[in-house]
């Protein structure tokens, strides 16, 4: 009887599927997190379950949209798709007020102004090191390296190819997860340990879930202080990549 409940849930609802199939991957992950004593890692364990899951899938399947070839979970081709991707930007955007931006003051400002260019830039490198001599893809890949959101906003505004944006994507990913893992190691060295050096740390890095992640792990009492500077952070990117970034990058290549 539940096997097929379960079989109904995920062939003639996939989309509820999904999101049941994400809660329990969170689930699990914020388990595994509280059981090796570090609980507030349970995003970024879920994300690298994630990638991994994808990945496998993709191999056992020979397709190209990693977990959703699966029939059981095709409902990931709409929760992974462009449709939920614009409405998380835009949900972003309207939960963030320019009096808070405000409050972050000189500090919080030219940190967001700084955190995107730079990452754009170092991101913009990468890809050139690695071969992609083509303004439209390194823009694209430099963009993913300021938001896992930037990347493909800025891919699909200059029409760049699905295999150049899911890299973007994965280059976002991996800067998410990385800050969530070493902000709570590396806090004491750079005194991230006040409101005004959270609001500077996060306009530098950038990525909310990553910061918001990172912050938790370190004091939970900067959490609103870092997202507050982030917050703005894909929108700004979303604004300059694909059109100033974009335009330098025409200028050298």
């Amino acid at each position: 009887m539940i096997s097929e409940i379960i079989s109904t849930l995920f062939t003639k609802y996939p989309l509820v599927g999904a999101f049941g199939a994400v809660a329990l991957i969170m689930l699990v992950s914020y388990w595994f997190a509280n059981v090796i004593g570090q609980k507030r890692m349970g995003s970024a364990i879920a994300i690298v379950v994630a990638l991994i899951l994808a990945f496998i899938a993709g191999k056992f399947t020979g397709g190209s949209k990693g977990i959703s070839d699966i029939t059981y979970f095709s409902g990931f081709a709409l929760l992974g798709g462009s449709m939920f991707r614009d409405f998380a930007i835009i949900s972003t955007a309207f939960g963030a007020k320019l009096e808070n931006l405000k409050k972050a003051g000189l500090p919080g400002s030219v940190a967001l102004l700084l955190g995107v260019v730079f990452s754009f830039i170092v991101g913009s490198l990468i890809a050139y090191a690695m071969g992609y001599h083509d303004p439209v893809d390194v823009a694209t890949i430099g963009a993913g390296t300021v938001t896992f959101i930037v990347g493909p906003v800025t891919g699909t505004a200059l029409g760049a190819s699905s295999e150049i944006i899911a890299l973007s994507i994965a280059a976002g990913v991996v800067k998410s997860v990385l800050t969530m893992i070493i902000t709570p190691f590396i806090a004491k060295a750079i005194k991230l340990d006040n409101p005004t050096t959270a609001m500077v740390y996060g306009g530098l890095i950038g990525t909310t879930s990553g910061v918001a992640g990172g912050l938790a792990a370190t004091d939970p009492k900067l959490v609103p202080y870092g997202a507050m500077t982030a917050t703005f952070y894909t929108g700004l990117g979303s604004l300059l990549c694909p059109s100033i970034g974009y335009m330098f990058l025409k200028l050298f290549l």
